[in-house]
């Protein structure tokens, strides 16, 4: 299994394609591993060198319980690989690394991708009586150290989504969601200090002068529909894509569709 030590961590990381080829790094969900981009990798690697990575406190990445950056691990990773410029693409929070490293580090970014993402900094969004119902389920759970439940409430909030009940999804979908976000429970210990970007991303997203594809789940929850109002409007050279019948992982709930989306608007901006 491939591995990359740095600084108090072991990054699990996978990649697929040509490393001559133009590069795409994925940055997964919180509530996912790098498993959830399994059924792109396929398709996106037969033009492009694919990179992924668990990162710490997800899947098989091990870490101490220490301070550190998502943006350097990212980078660590592409220094190690010898890439020196890739397409970022990241659902939720994956989304906000993505945006977070874009605006740190502009000459290591070709593109952007979001999906159901916000800019770290983003101010609270005052949410509907049902999300803040849900909220409150993973915050008794979360305090309950009930680990197990608080990952299923996390699925049912985001994968499912506020308007919808577990039986309106694919059982399939649902399935495999819950395996995606389980995985994590072993690492519901570990206590990893992230350092937040200073000044956050929130002001500092119209410097992010690259072909950018914002896209989100028409089912979101309210804060995410914000971000992507947001982000369109302030990216200089941004493209959306609402998906329709989804919530928070319209990239694993709708796998070609979103496929479909990703390759032509790679091929368009020559990316």
């Amino acid at each position: 299994m491939p591995r990359l030590d740095v600084p108090g961590a072991s990054l699990y990381y996978e990649t697929q394609g040509d490393p001559d080829s133009p590069a795409l790094l994925l940055l997964h969900a919180g509530i996912a591993t790098l498993r959830m981009w399994d059924p792109q990798v396929a398709a996106l690697s037969a033009h492009h060198y694919v990179i992924r990575f668990d990162t710490r406190g997800f899947g098989q990445t091990t870490t101490e319980n220490v301070e550190f950056s998502n943006r350097a691990d990212a980078t660590a990773l592409l220094d190690h690989l010898g890439v020196a410029r890739a397409t970022l693409i990241g659902c939720s929070r994956g989304g906000t690394i993505a945006i977070d490293l874009a605006v740190a580090s502009p000459e290591r970014v070709a593109g952007l991708v979001t999906i159901g993402s916000g800019p770290s900094g983003f101010p609270d969004v005052e949410l509907t009586e049902r999300e803040d119902a849900l909220f409150d389920k993973l915050d008794a759970a979360f305090t309950g150290r009930q680990w197990p439940r608080l990952a299923r409430l996390e699925v049912a909030l985001w994968a499912v989504g506020p308007t919808r009940k577990a039986a309106d999804v694919d059982p399939a979908f649902l399935a495999l969601a819950q395996e995606l976000n389980l995985r994590n429970v072993i690492h519901a210990t570990e206590a990893p200090i992230p350092i937040p970007l200073e000044p956050a991303a929130l002001d500092r997203v119209s410097d992010i002068d690259v072909p950018a594809l914002v896209t989100v789940g028409e089912l979101d929850v309210t804060s995410s529909l914000a971000h992507y109002e947001f982000l369109l409007e302030m990216l200089p050279q941004a493209s959306g894509c609402t998906f329709r019948d989804t919530a928070h992982l319209p990239s694993v709930e709708h796998p070609l569709e979103f496929q479909r989306v990703l390759v032509s608007w790679l091929a368009t901006n020559s990316l």
